[in-house]
């Protein structure tokens, strides 16, 4: 078993070795891939192989390879119909195919000078001529019928096509009609004619087979084992000797077609060089009359004029006519490519310039057989198409190149899966940072693992994402198509790319650097919101697999957002705030601390931008983590102009545990900040944790100023703490003196104000107070005015009094709630209700 082992070995060493000696030869050739294509974990992937050219030849091992197609969604079926297909087609690689290319090439040139000259000079082949011609015509048979089973290449996909049926018709469409009748015998048709002349002009039809000798010298121009100038000169070489061979061919039948009588009054039969005369040309041999042919043709062809032979009927002066225009068109070729030889400027030479570079360096580096056919097969793809848009348009201004790729590409862009719901300017900015790029069947784009820094959209092709399964073995888990895309899931969510993605046709792709897809999205956020749920909607298996990562960028890009509008608020930035929240943003939308865009504004009291953030209807009375609200912020940070804004918009101070706020504040003696609190309808009788109000703290530490204040916004004397002590009693116990008789005063004041029910109403009525609007509820933002706090009285004809005299509202009639009710009894209106004193024009 060991010794079969190293048997197959060798012969696989061997077989590898030939293929090597054969890379020389193929230098400038695009290989059809015909080994598996590696990926960074080691899976693999069968590819079409025919090694010797013929699939269904016998004894191969080459040929029993299992075949796998993975064109479309059929690959299976149609791997297996390819197969059967396949049996007995000639790849064109074949050594022994070459061999016959070579055999039909000289066959071509002989054809291609051969028959101009039989038509000039031969009224019916001789027999040796004619032996020669038929062998000729048997091998062109030959030819026609290989190529019924030649494989070809197709255009759109670039791959190898080994069909019967399409190679049949492809042949059939193209130049089978044209070489069949090239192999008919012309010369047995036009002696069975009668010798008609008019059948004799169907010989030419065999000049098709100059497209032979053109192919060959195409080819030969790539070779860059062969001097291009050599090439060229050699290719400029023949062209003018079959133009001038052609021409003399021509020219002695002009002569020869004409009647016996007037052989004399042609250009050969009047002609007479020194003492010999042409007259009898006819018995002249034939070589002498092909010379004197040619020199006619070339010294026509130069200009140069001798003098000695010269057009003689009306049929040569046309002629020549005709000829001397064509030979101005083919000098200037000739002049042309001579100059384009010296200036070394042609797209060949280029090619073969960095063919060689590319081979030298393969070479340098010892590259492996499979990355040397991918980089030869992608420059001659590039030469042949010509599709590199960086050298056509290098000269073109920026904005029509935009204008270019608008035209070209926004159709594809639009219609991709993961652009849906994106707005038109946003595309506009992808589509003109794309690159154009075509890739050959097997070439792998990405790998597992590796990171992704360019984002695909196909144009045409198909290409497929292949994972490793449970057991190790490859599997395709998806076919990618046109108007998909690949790589946006490493790009977007920051991770390595998950799966191999490998060409399996000829795909034209547009290509977009994640450097420049991350700065348009950091423009146009909302729409990358929009790009991550059209992510997370995708339904296929490897989205469901990466759902928590995308959803966690998901909630990454929403607090950079809510940051960046915070941000633009707190530094004033009305432009840039202004696009932010035009462009999708919520201005509702809070930081890590729960601050929104108009906490940041009040606190830095920027006027404009709490104005806009009021226009796009945000919450005015939303608090953060501390519990504050914009007006507290304002309030806090001294923004009279602000806060007053808020307030006019019905902004309330909202406080949670406002006793201990209170408490703490008159314990830092700020009064002003106490005044702004009150004045902003803030519960002077607030109670904290031990039921003392403020009254209770600024009676105890003897602030006269704040227990004034506290007293002039309605502070109870007859509050008691969870010790049953009052205002009063801290006062006395304090002993300052002035805050006693304030104390005492006010006491005295509010007993006369409720004479009857003073101690209920201090120690219940007083426990409910009431914010009073002199406006209708449902009056404009234009017609509102600051209202008042005060204490629900006993009824509600007292609430309307003492409102209207406050308020200064001398037709006040009733009171509204929220909703516009008409309230009737004060035992419906609630703790902290928000009231609106109405007149009768309100009413009305």
């Amino acid at each position: 078993m060991y010794r079969s082992e190293m048997s197959r070995r060798d012969v696989e060493n061997d077989e590898v070795r030939r293929k090597d000696e054969d890379e020389d030869e193929d230098e400038y050739e695009v290989q059809d891939l015909r080994e598996r294509i590696k990926s960074s974990r080691g899976s693999r992937f069968d590819l079409i192989a025919n090694e010797l050219g013929l699939a269904g030849a016998s004894g191969s091992s080459s040929t029993r390879r299992r075949v796998r197609y993975y064109l479309s969604r059929e690959s299976v079926i149609n791997g297996v119909k390819g197969l059967s297909k396949g049996i007995g087609v000639i790849h064109p690689d074949n050594r022994w195919y070459r061999v016959w290319t070579k055999v039909i090439l000289g066959w071509a040139v002989y054809s291609s000078f051969f028959t101009p000259f039989e038509f000039g000079f031969f009224r019916g082949l001789k027999q040796k001529l004619f032996i020669l011609d038929i062998v000729g015509q048997v091998a062109f048979l030959v030819d026609i019928v290989l190529h019924f089973f030649l494989a070809y290449r197709d255009t759109q996909t670039y791959r190898m096509v080994y069909k019967r049926t399409p190679i049949a018709l492809r042949y059939l469409k193209s130049g089978f009609i044209i070489d069949l009748l090239g192999c008919m015998p012309w010369d047995n048709i036009y002696k069975a004619c009668g010798r008609r002349e008019e059948v004799r002009y169907l010989l030419w039809i065999r000049l098709s087979r100059v497209r032979k000798v053109t192919k060959f010298f195409k080819d030969l121009e790539k070779d860059i084992r062969i001097s291009y100038e050599f090439t060229r000169i050699v290719k400029l070489i023949v062209v003018e000797l079959y133009c001038t061979h052609t021409a003399a061919c021509i020219f002695y039948y002009l002569a020869t077609t004409m009647p016996a009588a007037k052989e004399g009054y042609t250009w050969i039969g009047s002609l007479k060089l020194g003492d010999y005369s042409y007259s009898n040309f006819r018995e002249i041999d034939l070589w002498t009359r092909y010379t004197t042919s040619l020199y006619f043709a070339i010294v026509t062809m130069a200009t140069v004029g001798y003098g000695d032979i010269h057009a003689v009927n009306l049929r040569e002066m046309i002629f020549i006519m005709v000829y001397v225009s064509f030979d101005m068109i083919l000098g200037a070729y000739l002049i042309g490519n001579m100059t384009a030889l010296i200036v070394k400027g042609s797209k060949t030479e280029r090619f073969r310039d960095k063919m060689t570079d590319v081979v030298k360096y393969m070479n340098r580096n010892k590259l492996g057989r499979d990355i040397r056919n991918q980089i030869k097969g992608h420059l001659r793809l590039q030469y042949e198409s010509s599709y590199t848009e960086a050298t056509v348009l290098q000269d073109i201004p920026a904005s029509i190149r935009s204008k270019i790729s608008q035209t070209l590409y926004f159709s594809y862009i639009e219609n991709v899966p993961l652009f849906k719901g994106c707005s038109t300017e946003f595309i506009n900015q992808i589509v003109m940072k794309l690159h154009e790029e075509f890739f050959l069947p097997g070439e792998v784009i990405m790998e597992p693992g590796n990171v992704v820094d360019q984002l695909y959209f196909i144009c045409h092709g198909v290409l497929e994402e292949v994972g490793l399964g449970e057991d190790g073995s490859e599997e395709t888990v998806l076919l990618l198509e046109p108007n998909s895309s690949f790589g946006e899931i490493s790009i977007l969510c920051n991770i390595p790319q998950p799966y191999t993605v490998r060409v399996c046709e000829l795909c034209r792709l547009l290509r977009l650097d994640k450097q420049s897809f991350t700065s348009i999205l950091d423009i146009y956020f909302y729409d990358g919101r929009k790009i991550l749920n059209n992510l997370l909607e995708g339904k296929a298996p490897r989205i469901k697999q990466l759902e928590s990562d995308i959803t966690f960028h998901i909630g990454k890009q929403e607090a950079e957002l809510a940051l960046k509008v915070n941000s633009a608020a707190y530094h004033g930035d009305l432009y840039q705030l202004k696009g932010l929240i035009r462009a999708g943003a919520d201005p509702n939308k809070t930081d890590y601390d729960g601050r929104s865009p108009l906490h940041l504004a009040a606190l830095r009291g920027h006027e404009d931008i709490t104005v806009f953030l009021i226009h796009e209807g945000v919450d005015i009375n939303i608090k953060d983590t501390f519990g504050n609200t914009p007006l507290l912020e304002a309030i806090k940070n001294g923004h009279e102009r602000v806060s007053s804004l808020l307030t006019k918009e019905g902004a309330s101070l909202n406080i949670e545990n406002a006793g201990n706020f209170l408490c703490t504040a008159i314990a830092k003696g700020d009064s002003d900040f106490l005044t702004k609190l009150l004045a902003n309808g803030i519960d002077p009788n607030s109670k904290g944790y031990d039921q003392r109000t403020p009254l209770h703290i600024a009676a105890s530490e003897g602030l006269y100023l704040m227990a004034k204040l506290l007293l002039e916004a309605g502070a109870s004397v007859f509050s008691k703490d969870r010790w049953g002590n009052t205002p009063l009693d801290e006062g006395r116990m304090c002993g300052n003196k002035n805050v006693i008789r304030l104390l005492e005063e006010a006491k005295a004041a509010q007993l006369l104000e409720f004479p009857y029910r003073a101690h209920e109403i201090a120690d219940k009525m007083h426990s409910k107070k009431c914010t009073v609007f002199p406006f209708h509820p449902w009056d404009s933002n234009e017609y509102r005015r600051p209202g008042i706090v005060l204490w629900v009285p006993a009824t509600i004809e007292e609430l309307i009094r003492a409102t209207s005299e406050k308020l200064e509202v001398l037709d006040g009639i009733c009171i509204l709630s929220e909703d516009a009710g008409k309230i009737l009894d004060v035992g419906l209106i609630n703790d902290g209700q928000k009231l609106y004193l109405v007149t009768e024009t309100h009413l009305k």
